[in-house]
Order: structure tokens, then C-alpha cells, then sequence
């Protein structure tokens, strides 16, 4: 009776997880109390996974992925790809871009991974003339197979490891799966460059090209005394290198013209165009500010202060044909005009200079009152607010450390994996790389409560033998073909549940299973606990994957894209894994 509980719940659970009816968070506290009320779990037993070492980890790992994030650590990396690939062909810019994407994301969250690269790849594709939809799902597919890399690269790997710990099995080691990760991961490579590239589908698209491209405003930036940049020269400064353009040097009421051989002096007010993050990581460039009325740095990092797009709509505003400063706008509005942008046009006067006119966007900085304010005044329309991502260089370096610090102790001493990446997430609190109140928002605690409670599911499935029964049923249907194929059926089973569950998930529901079958064989264990784990991670079939779904709409993909190339790729990645589980964790 208890076994066809528990395999209803399973059933239950497994449709519940595919048609996303309830979330999954929900759906695993349901399962915890039918489990305790029908007395299969004691209450210590339900909630035991809660208290894992695994959880702490993950939690840790989320906190450190933000603080690398909110410093910009992140963002650079990709930004950085736009320069060093703005010459290459599509194929070979797919493979540096799985390349960088899939190494960042053995360490850190492949959805994050994923979510950061998204914007610096269309970037690529506008400057390179070629759809996204040539570049974005390379980028999804490597972000997922880096993670098979390290015990930390996905979730997944956590859990299971987390599992096995809890079942006296030997927890999973920091780069234990690497070797074969990496196989996994340069094949995903290979196959795209020689196959996927060529499948790819070619969804050119002017309107939403334009649309993902990054505005250049027209701003003013002040070399401050003492800075490094006085005495270079105008096309080797750091400027140059962060992709923004110089249009003219205003010197003691003299106008100088960008030439190779004019060097830049102190307190000289350069004109530049530069897209907006560029321009707001002038503030993190030592040496010079962006004048926009003299900015701090203190101003632009308040959490008061917020940044506004808006809009010149109104064809009988006063503001058109008015500059700025006869205007009044910081007076009337309260807010300060930092750059300006006019499409189809490059404007090279002072900001308080130009002459508005009808569709010039404004960048503005401000208090959320006087935003709300602004709302109300029908000469601009806010076009979007946002709080720019600063590139805190310093603190992102000492995340940076932290976190390699972290998995060196973890990885080569006693010291438990849960305490080092603990120590690294409260170093990043403590030196305000991010604030404890983001560091709280940006763990996925959905995910947290269901790895805690699916491994509450899988102890019920064990107390009450229907992994028993299960396993005894592959068994006696897979037997007669050999442990290889009793493996493969897991795999593959695997595979087919991810679909409609995330990986995890699915992980977790058939490991118990096949750690029982294992018993029954009288086999190792850990053969088949890396093979579920694995093929948890290399299901590409459909676009349901978190890091898949980021990319659909902006790649313009179709379900068929994905099923076509992903099918393809899943079954290489599938044999690999059937065939060297084994061969390096032997039966």
C-alpha cells in the first residue's frame, strides 16, 4: 500500500513539475506533508535535506554569482568579448563564445552564466551583420555543458553529491567529474562548430536588430588633475579601449579635433560618445568624471538615486528648440541630464548647448519623487528606469579571490566545501560587493526547497521499497543485455524526465532508484550515481531548460531548432557518457 503511495505521489509530482500548474516549491511542500500525515516520514525525516550541507552550498554560491554580477566582474568578461571578436567569422565567434561562457560556468550558476552574455552576444551579431539566432543557442549549450565540469558548475551536481553524503556513500569531489566534463563540454564544442553551425537556423530580422542595439550618447567627461591619462595620447588611453569615442577636447576655450598625435592634458572636457554602459564605467576609471553637473561617485551608487530614459514627445513643449540650461531643466525638473541621444545623428556640441528636438533622448539621473513627478508632466515620457550596473573594480577583485580561495581550501584540505563557500559569501557581504538585502533576494529559493525535498522523497521511496521495486523491475527487463545497458536504460530515463522536470528534479527522483538497483547488482554504486547525474545535465532535446528559454525569444528559435540540433547533440553526449561512466568509475 505505502509503495503505491509513493508512486502515485511520484506521478503526481512528475505531471504537477511538467504542466507548471503549481510551482515547483509548492508542489514539494504538498509532497513533504502527505508524506508526514500518512506516517511514511517522521517530521525530522521530511525536513532533514533542508539542513544539508548541499543547501548551504548552493545558497553560498548564489550570493557569490550576485556579488560577482552587481560588481561587474561578469559583465566585463562579456563586454570584452564584443572587441576580441568583432572580426571573426560566425563559426569561430560561436566557438569563443561557448568557449568563455562554458568555462565561467563551471563555477557559477549556468543560468546567470547565460543571462549575463545574452546582451554582449546580439552586440556581436549587430557588429558582425548576422543573426543572433547564430550565436545564442551555442551560448545556451555551453553554459549548461560547462557546469558538468565541477561539482560546483550546476546545481545538480550539488544535489546528488549532497544525497550520496546523506546515504554514506562518499560525497562527489570538486573536480572529480572534471575529466570527463571536459569531454563532454569540448564535444558540445566540436559538434556545433562542425555541425550544429551549419543546422543553425539564419533569422535575420532588421526591426529586432535595432532593437537590441545599444543607444550611443553624446556626453562630457573632465580629466581631473593628476589623472594617468594626461600626457597620452588620444587613441592609446584607456577610453579608446573602452570602445568610446572621443569627437573633440575643449582646451582653455580652444577646440581640438581627434588627430593621432594630440595628447590629452588635465582638466580638458572631452565630448565622447559611448553606449550607456560604457559610460557609466567612466565612473570607475580613474582620473576622470563624467560632468554632467559634476557627479560623485557617492550620487550614482545611492540606492535614492535612480537612472531614466526619457523621451522628448511633445511638438509644443517648450523644450524644443531650447537648450538645457535656458531651459531650466534641472530646476524645473530636478533632475540632471548626463547624455543625450539623437538617432541618425552625432551631435558634437556641450550637452547644455544643443537645441532639443522632437525624439531626443534624454539620460537623467534623479530621485524616484522626482521620476514619479516627471510621469505627470506631458513635455517627456519615461521610456525605462534602471540602477546601472557598476563595474566596482576592487571589490569585484576581492570577490574574484574569495571565491578561487574557496574552492582551493574545499578542494585541497578537510575544511568542508559548505564552510568555505560560506566564508566566501559573507566576505563578499562584508565588503559590499553586494548588500545583504540582494544577497537574500537573488537566492533561488525555489530551488533550494526543492532539492531539500526531493531528497526527503527519495529517503520515502528507500524506507517504503518502491525504489526496491523499481530497481528489481530494470533489472529483470535490462539484465540479459549486460550492467551497460541496465546504465543506459537510466540514462536515457533520465534524459526523457528532464523534460518536463528540471534537472535536479529529475536527478533526484531516479537516483535512489538506480543506487538500489546498483545494490541488487551488486555493483558500485557511484557508477550509477554519476551517470544520472550527468545525464541530468546534457538534455538539450527541447528549449525547457532555464539557460534554453533565455535565448528562445531573442534567437527567434523555433521548438524545431532546438529538437532538431539538441536531439542530435544529447544522443553524441549520451554514448559518451554510457561508455566512459564505466571506464572511469568501474562497475
Amino acid at each position: 500500500m505505502e509503495i503505491a503511495l509513493v508512486l502515485s505521489l511520484l506521478v503526481v509530482a512528475i505531471i504537477l513539475f511538467a504542466t507548471e500548474k503549481l510551482s515547483v516549491d509548492v508542489v514539494t511542500i504538498l509532497l513533504l506533508i502527505v508524506l508526514i500525515l500518512s506516517g511514511i516520514l517522521s517530521p525530522e525525516e521530511a525536513f532533514v535535506g533542508f539542513s544539508s550541507d548541499f543547501i548551504i552550498i548552493l545558497a553560498s554560491i548564489f550570493v557569490v554569482s550576485g556579488a560577482l554580477q552587481e560588481t561587474g566582474v561578469l559583465d566585463r568578461i562579456g563586454s570584452s568579448l564584443v572587441k576580441i571578436s568583432s572580426k571573426a567569422t560566425a563559426g569561430v565567434v560561436a566557438t569563443l563564445v561557448m568557449f568563455i561562457a562554458g568555462s565561467v560556468s563551471a563555477f557559477m550558476n549556468n543560468t546567470t552564466v547565460t543571462a549575463i552574455f545574452v546582451g554582449p552576444v546580439i552586440g556581436v551579431a549587430k557588429k558582425l551583420r548576422i543573426s543572433p539566432s547564430k550565436l545564442l543557442m551555442p551560448l545556451a549549450f555551453s553554459s549548461i555543458l560547462g557546469g558538468t565540469c565541477t561539482l560546483i558548475g550546476t546545481s545538480t551536481n550539488v544535489a546528488v553529491s549532497g544525497y550520496l553524503e546523506k546515504n554514506n556513500l562518499t560525497s562527489i569531489g570538486m573536480f572529480e567529474i572534471t575529466p570527463i566534463g571536459i569531454i563532454l563540454f569540448l564535444t558540445g564544442i566540436a559538434f556545433m562548430f562542425l555541425v550544429g553551425n551549419k543546422m543553425l537556423p539564419d533569422y535575420k530580422d532588421s526591426t529586432y536588430m535595432e532593437e537590441y542595439s545599444m543607444r550611443e550618447y553624446l556626453s562630457e567627461v573632465v580629466v581631473t588633475p593628476g589623472s594617468a591619462l594626461a600626457g597620452q595620447r588620444i587613441f592609446n588611453t584607456e577610453l579608446s579601449r573602452m570602445d568610446i569615442r572621443i569627437l573633440k577636447i575643449l582646451r582653455n576655450n580652444q577646440v581640438y579635433f581627434p588627430h593621432p598625435d594630440l595628447v590629452i592634458q588635465e582638466n580638458d572636457l572631452l565630448l565622447v560618445e559611448a553606449k550607456l554602459d560604457d559610460l557609466i564605467r567612466i565612473k570607475e576609471t580613474n582620473g576622470i568624471e563624467i560632468r554632467g553637473d559634476m557627479l560623485s561617485n557617492a550620487s550614482l551608487e545611492s540606492p535614492e538615486i535612480q537612472l531614466a530614459e526619457v523621451l522628448v514627445t511633445r511638438t509644443d513643449s517648450d523644450l524644443i528648440g531650447n537648450n538645457i540650461k535656458n531651459a531650466n531643466f534641472r530646476q524645473r525638473f530636478g533632475l540632471v541630464v548626463i547624455a543625450i541621444h539623437r538617432y541618425g545623428e552625432t551631435l558634437r556640441e556641450k550637452i547644455h548647448n544643443i537645441d532639443l528636438k522632437l525624439g531626443d533622448l534624454l539620460l537623467v539621473q534623479g530621485t524616484p519623487e522626482r521620476l514619479a513627478y516627471l510621469r505627470e508632466n506631458h513635455d517627456l515620457t519615461v521610456m525605462g528606469e534602471f540602477k546601472p550596473l557598476l563595474f566596482k573594480q576592487k571589490r569585484g577583485i576581492l570577490v574574484v579571490g574569495l571565491f578561487v580561495l574557496a574552492v582551493l581550501v574545499g578542494s585541497l584540505t578537510n575544511v568542508p566545501l559548505s564552510v568555505c563557500f560560506l566564508t566566501a559569501a559573507v566576505g563578499s557581504v562584508l565588503t559590499k560587493a553586494i548588500s545583504s538585502q540582494k544577497a537574500y533576494e537573488i537566492i533561488d529559493w525555489r530551488l533550494l526547497i526543492l532539492i531539500g525535498g526531493m531528497s526527503a522523497f527519495g529517503m520515502a521511496m528507500q524506507k517504503t521499497g518502491a525504489s526496491e521495486w523499481l530497481a528489481n523491475l530494470i533489472v529483470d527487463l535490462f539484465k540479459p543485455l549486460g550492467n551497460v545497458a541496465i546504465l543506459a536504460g537510466f540514462v536515457i530515463l533520465t534524459v526523457f524526465l528532464t523534460q518536463p522536470m528540471s534537472n535536479a528534479a529529475a536527478a533526484l527522483v531516479i537516483l535512489p532508484i538506480a543506487l538500489q538497483t546498483a545494490t541488487s547488482l551488486q555493483v558500485n554504486p557511484r557508477t550509477f550515481a554519476i551517470g544520472v547525474m550527468l545525464a541530468a545535465s546534457v538534455s538539450l532535446v527541447t528549449p525547457f531548460e532555464p539557460s534554453c528559454i533565455l535565448v528562445y525569444a531573442p534567437g527567434k528559435y523555433k521548438f524545431a531548432d532546438f529538437f532538431k540540433i539538441g536531439s542530435l547533440l544529447t544522443f553524441i553526449l549520451v554514448l559518451i557518457i554510457v561508455v566512459l561512466v564505466p571506464y572511469l568509475w568501474p562497475f
